[in-house]
């Protein structure tokens, strides 16, 4: 009888191992999953959604290219950066050199200043513009520089930057909000 239990918890145990080892297979955020999109009786709403009758249930469904969903929230970050700090390609100043800007007048003496400048926080990107590259040849024999990501693990990164982004950009709008208020106080 005594065997027998130990056969069975041993039997049971590498069946929950072997569940474990396929379940853990199934959720990779990395791996490509089969999604059904196809829908009856559909009619567009607009753009890349559409309305329709999908396993018996009436659904509104949005479609969207992973390639250009990943490309705009690249450019909404990027952008946003830019109007947070400024750019130097540009010209741009951005919400920190408006502050910078408005902090080096409320020093001016002119202005009831003590001619030097308040501290204003270094600047500190958010973005890895700058990618890690393996060099070598591809299957062409081509000299290619190639880096690579998880898509799930770009679009996570992606997102984490745009609300630090976001956070800072309010931070920001404030800063420059009050530094100018005291500006024009003291101008008048």
């Amino acid at each position: 009888m005594k065997m027998e239990l130990k056969q069975i918890s041993t039997i049971a145990v590498i069946l929950i191992t072997v569940e474990l080892l396929f379940t853990a297979c199934t959720t990779n955020p990395n791996k490509a999953k089969d999604i059904e999109t196809k829908m009856e009786n559909t009619a567009e709403v607009g753009g890349d959604t559409s309305l329709g009758v999908k396993d018996g249930y009436m659904v509104v469904q949005k479609k969207v290219m992973m390639n250009e969903e990943l490309r705009k929230l690249q450019y909404d970050v990027y952008e946003l950066e830019d109007r947070v700090y400024g750019n130097r390609k540009y010209g741009s100043l951005g919400l920190y050199g408006v502050l910078r800007e408005c902090r080096l007048q409320l020093s001016d003496t002119k202005n009831g200043g003590d001619g030097k400048l308040k501290w204003t926080e270094p600047i500190d990107r958010v973005t890895e513009k700058e990618e890690e590259f393996k060099i070598g040849l591809d299957e062409e024999k081509k000299l290619v520089g190639v880096s690579e990501e998880f898509l799930a693990d770009r679009i996570k990164r992606f997102k984490g930057y745009k609300t630090v982004l976001d956070k800072r950009q309010d931070e920001y709008e404030e800063k420059v909000a009050i530094c100018k208020a005291e500006l024009k106080s003291k101008q008048n």
